[in-house]
């Protein structure tokens, strides 16, 4: 199963107001596993920067002006996404985003059923409790310490993180839960499994003068010696 872990940075909260996607970052997952695969751009808005959106990710005007219009990334862009599960925190905000960018191309839209919302899954899991990506990464112990702005492609290498250990740890594939999907045949031979005997021994590695040695120090023991019993 292939996901996107991905973010973006917009220059205020409104497409519909004008604003527009100015860094999209993603992370490959492969069965829940790191690919080392990832996608980062930063795209020219065509729009000045708010300063309340500047003041969070520090993307401003001068460092943007030369960077791709959104329209010249769009086919890249949707060619890493494919038909992957995207793997968003508060997935809704970035889909709009993403359709309305999509959407003044005359593109076709993203499914909003193809993203899945970590914000929705931390609340659900620990409801009443702080669901930021920072208060998540304090919670499991994941360093953020280089997060002093909102950066998308660093924000989904800790989403990334964040993300296997809400869905179970680190090491999703390895089984151990007893509530792990399969059939019922396969949970039955998994809990019957016993350890055989090898078909064919392995060599003794006791070499004929550490028997003997073994020998005479336990006849020297006496007829109690435990090894007689």
């Amino acid at each position: 199963m292939r996901e996107i872990v991905m973010d973006t940075e917009t220059t205020g909260l409104d497409p519909d107001k004008g604003d527009r996607i100015v860094e999209i970052g993603g992370v490959e997952l492969l069965n829940h596993m790191p690919t080392g695969r990832t996608y980062h751009q930063y795209i020219n808005p065509e729009r000045a920067m708010s300063q309340e959106a500047f003041e969070v990710h520090g993307l401003g005007d001068d460092f943007l002006s030369d960077k791709p219009v959104f329209k010249s990334i769009a086919q890249e862009f949707l060619e890493f996404v494919g038909d992957a599960k995207l793997v968003i925190h508060n997935a809704s905000f970035d889909m709009k985003f993403i359709n309305a960018e999509l959407g003044w191309l005359g593109l076709k839209p993203l499914p909003y059923d193809q993203a899945i919302d970590t914000l929705d899954i931390a609340r659900r899991k620990f409801p009443g409790s702080p669901a930021s990506l920072d208060a998540l990464c304090r919670r499991f112990s994941i360093d953020n310490s280089a997060r002093t702005l909102h950066g998308a492609l660093l924000d989904s290498e800790i989403l990334a993180e964040v993300y296997l250990e809400l869905i179970g740890g680190r090491q999703p594939d390895f089984g151990l839960s007893s509530n792990a999907t399969g059939s019922p045949g396969q949970a039955q031979a998994e809990q019957e499994w016993r350890a055989m005997k090898r078909p064919n021994p392995l060599p003794n590695r006791i070499t004929a003068d550490e028997k003997a040695a073994h020998a005479a120090f336990v006849e020297n023991l006496g007829e109690d010696a435990l090894w007689l019993k």
